[in-house]
């Protein structure tokens, strides 16, 4: 079992699956049953897209501390094998979402394992600014939500939503990738920390973490919020996320700081989700 946790990459997936049911409640404005099928399709295309990622990265993965233990590179599953069960995953997790919602949001999940399989994964072994058009591949489950709950896919709000979670996975790899650095260098992949210096990195880092805070400003403007409660949770999140990070990249720079502002832009869009849906299941907002 943990070995094909480890293949689906269950965190990911999960936190994907999370943000296609963000975005079906945002367009429903309610939970109900339906919901699961888009979570399950996304899920389960998602975790078929991690798979194909295994085969393709297996020799990468090999030369990786945190990576080497992986299904392929330990000999814990064979390529054969990984092929199966990823062509089962992508196949049913489609279908799912065919059946279900529709050829509109079959086609976005599958835009988004073309996008991760077939566009970045092959541009990063290249580009050590790969994980900026590589972003949209998180902006794309929660369209998948708003369409299948009845937004319109070209709708404002459908687009702010591809927005602000485009603009947070810039950052969230960014700092990833400056934190396992030489982990990426032992691998021979291209690292952002060849082409600047660590003054350089923080600067620019902060610049889109502060994009990142006020894009969550956009919620209340497109009206996807309700209540006053929730705007002024939503302005002094944002307000402490840019001060925070400027605490770190201003005073602090180096592996230890690129961890703590991970850790601090993903707190602030899990908090976001929060907020916003549960002030969208309430009858007025959040007052």
């Amino acid at each position: 079992m943990r070995v094909l946790l480890d293949l689906i990459k269950i965190r990911i997936t999960v936190l994907v699956s999370i943000t296609t049911g963000f975005g079906y409640l945002l367009s429903r404005g309610t939970v109900d049953s339906d919901v699961v099928w888009p979570v399950i399709g996304i899920f389960l295309t998602a975790c078929g897209s991690a798979a194909v990622n295994h085969l393709q990265e297996s020799d990468i993965d090999n030369k990786m501390n945190r990576t080497r233990n992986r299904p392929l590179p330990s000999g814990a599953l064979s390529k054969v094998q990984v092929m199966i069960i990823a062509a089962a995953l992508v196949v049913s997790g489609s279908l799912v979402l065919y059946v279900t919602n529709g050829l509109l949001v079959m086609v976005l999940g599958l835009l988004a394992l073309v996008w991760y399989n077939i566009i970045y994964t092959p541009m990063k072994r290249r580009n050590p600014f790969a994980v900026v058009p590589g972003s949209i591949i998180g902006s794309i489950p929660p369209v998948v939500g708003w369409v299948a709950g009845g937004g319109e896919f070209t709708s404002p709000e459908s687009i702010l939503l591809a927005y602000f979670f485009f603009i947070w996975q810039i950052p969230h790899f960014w700092l990833l990738l400056l934190f396992l650095d030489k982990d990426y260098v032992s691998s021979g992949l291209p690292t952002i920390m060849s082409r600047f210096n660590e003054t350089q990195l923080s600067r620019i880092t902060f610049a889109w973490i502060v994009a990142t805070a006020l894009s969550a400003l956009l919620f209340p403007l497109f009206n996807l919020v309700e209540g006053w409660v929730t705007l002024l949770m939503i302005i002094l999140s944002a307000g402490a996320l840019i001060i925070y990070s400027a605490r770190l990249l201003r005073y602090d720079t180096g592996r230890l700081a690129f961890r703590k502002a991970f850790m601090g832009i993903n707190y602030f869009v899990l908090y976001m989700v929060i907020v916003i849906s549960i002030d969208k299941l309430m009858p007025k907002g959040l007052l």
